[in-house]
């Protein structure tokens, strides 16, 4: 996802110590992740930065709703979301580290962008299969998987049958 500006904390003129930032995520937010699945939502999103002079320690905290569709039924499914993140900034020359949650930034930095971490705190915090509660899916979709789960064991298919033989013949 492309950095927003909205998400970018200056941090040089912070003094050492903590600092909150509050942002607000919307419909406009979810259609520049480009991801389908993403249908919308508000999602408010905290953020409480500790400075120190080398090191940035940033947790992220989003509460809110994303709207999805669900996996059974296509229906409109709004999902309750509440996850949170924590980032390390640290100021030095090396560009890598061993730790995921370590992030080098140039010592020259004098800002970082969020987006990133905003959006993954968000995505990981997501069901794999968003899926209504028992009894919320539209009635209508659930009896046509029903019933064509109920013709195909019926009318199974015939390849079934010829797998089913070569297992019976295994020793």
């Amino acid at each position: 996802m492309e950095p927003r500006k909205e998400h970018t904390i200056p941090f040089l003129g912070l003094k050492d110590g903590q600092h909150e930032f509050h942002f607000e995520l919307d419909d406009t937010f979810f259609a520049d992740t480009g991801e389908e699945e993403l249908e919308g939502g508000h999602v408010a999103v905290y953020v409480k930065l500790h400075k120190s002079p080398n090191l940035l320690v940033v947790n992220i905290e989003e509460d809110g709703r994303v709207d999805l569709r669900c996996a059974r039924c296509n229906g409109p499914l709004a999902f309750r979301l509440q996850c949170d993140q924590r980032q390390i900034f640290r100021m030095a020359e090396e560009e890598e580290s061993d730790d995921d949650e370590l992030v080098m930034l140039d010592p020259k930095a004098h800002s970082i962008n969020l987006t990133h971490y905003i959006y993954e705190c968000l995505r990981l915090a997501l069901p794999i299969r968003p899926v209504h509660p028992a009894g919320q899916c539209d009635p209508e979709v659930v009896n046509a998987l029903i019933a064509r789960a109920t013709e195909n064991e019926q009318h199974p298919d015939p390849r079934w049958d010829a797998l089913k033989e070569l297992k019976n013949k295994r020793p």
